[in-house]
């Protein structure tokens, strides 16, 4: 039970007695309250979706070019600011992307570990059924255990077994290893679906998707079914043409503006000048104003050194941000630009967040709902995305040619930090610079 002081309710004609599981009691004292309690209950409802509504897709190693599996999410959430975190204390090392403001951190979102093991999830809104537990919203925290103790699926599975019930969590967890497992586990508080990607009968193409339901839940509940269909396709196209790799999801999945209901891309406006306006609804698109980070984890084949996991990190708002690779080192190195200063935002994020302003430049009501289409790509060349690109590919570009060759060689430490550094150096320039941030 959770009571809620009578001074949040003062001058309201009716009163909120408790809130337990998916269960609302109110006194209602007249017919205009009703009418407030409706609009009221109705944010109540979007609030959830809204905020926690990711899109992503587990890829097996099956079926991408180099054999490689990969885990992504595209993360939508109100915490905006996010940073990349190196996390210690439990059996294995790791790497994850936590919100800048969790000093601690408590909750990870998506990460790898020093084990080869690597994690994410969406948020889900059709597995509960009739359970009215009141614990919830733990699957940042659970993700953080996992990523500390699990060195394969085959432990993660374990650890779910095991775990204490209930688990506090309503979710699609997204996990593969270094072994070549790859899997969606739909998770409720106290069971779960195991999903095999590398299973060809469940997974005919080499990849499934996930938005905020869970097939193995209840019937047209939950959210993200336009985003699902939007990136399905998106996926089910890559895969005939055998681009599930890095580079085509980063430029083309990543950074798409899409919206598979209505049909309407941001690719329709690019006869349109910089200077004309044309303002495009995207909240059922992949991107959408809360969007605050897209994230590939790129596994290994089985029998390569797990240290040569990579997590490809687009901080900040994708549309307006750079691809970062990041590995885990024994010290923990991260570029600055996605880490930044202990209890300080990361720079990256900060400078697509400017970026975003542009871009969406009322947030008034729903009006935050709308993109200025020609402030993303435009006929002249000068959109925010449009600009971005060449830098993009750069960095895409070289960081794939020194992975390439540590795969041969092995990690050379001083090599990944001149690497660092030049990322750093290079996206700060490019801010700076091209975009006068």
């Amino acid at each position: 039970m959770m009571l809620i002081p009578d001074k949040y309710f003062a001058g309201m004609n009716f009163i909120i007695a408790f809130v337990r599981g998916n269960y609302l009691l109110l006194i209602v004292k007249s017919l205009k309250a009703m009418k407030t309690f409706i609009a009221i209950l109705i944010v109540l409802m979007l609030f959830p979706y809204q905020l926690m509504s990711c899109t992503v897709a587990v890829i097996s190693g099956k079926n991408t070019p180099d054999g490689r599996p990969l885990l992504w999410k595209h993360r939508d959430t109100d915490s905006f600011n996010n940073k990349i975190a190196w996390l210690t204390g439990g059996k294995y090392t790791a790497m994850a992307l936590i919100n800048s403001e969790d000093k601690n951190p408590d909750n990870i979102w998506i990460g790898f570990n020093s084990a080869g093991f690597a994690i994410m999830n969406s948020a889900s809104y059709n597995l509960r059924g009739n359970d009215t537990t009141s614990l919830s919203d733990l699957e940042g925290e659970f993700m953080k255990k996992a990523l500390l103790a699990c060195g394969s699926v085959k432990d993660f599975e374990k650890f779910l077994q095991d775990h204490p019930k209930p688990i506090g969590v309503e979710a699609n967890f997204g996990v593969i290893d270094a072994f070549g497992e790859a899997a969606f586990f739909e998770t409720n508080n106290f069971t779960y679906t195991r999903i095999d990607v590398n299973d060809p009968s469940v997974a005919p193409h080499g990849y499934i998707v996930r938005t905020n339901y869970s097939f193995t839940g209840e019937m047209n509940r939950g959210a993200g079914y336009i985003r699902f269909e939007t990136a399905e396709k998106m996926f089910y196209r890559a895969s005939g043409m055998n681009r599930l790799s890095v580079p085509h999801i980063l430029e083309n999945i990543c950074q798409s503006l899409e919206n598979s209901y209505t049909g309407e891309k941001v690719q329709d406006y690019l006869h349109l000048g910089e200077k004309e306006s044309k303002f495009m609804y995207f909240q059922d698109c992949n991107n959408r104003y809360t969007t605050s980070s897209s994230v590939i984890v790129q596994g290994v084949r089985e029998g390569e050194p797990a240290g040569l996991t990579t997590m490809w990190a687009m901080v900040g708002f994708p549309l307006a941000t750079l691809p970062v690779p990041v590995w885990l080192t024994p010290g923990g190195n991260l570029p600055q630009v996605v880490s930044g200063e202990p209890e300080k935002n990361a720079p990256i994020c900060d400078y697509a967040l400017e970026l975003k302003k542009i871009m969406v430049p009322s947030r008034r009501g729903s009006t935050k709902y709308y993109i200025q289409t020609t402030s993303v790509m435009n006929a002249n060349g000068t959109g925010i995305t449009q600009k971005l690109l060449p830098f993009h590919l750069e960095i895409v570009e070289k960081s794939t040619q020194l992975l390439d060759q540590w795969r041969k060689t092995g990690i050379n430490q001083q090599e990944l930090v001149r690497h660092y550094n030049w990322i750093d150096s290079y996206v700060t320039k490019t801010y700076r610079e091209l975009l006068r941030l």
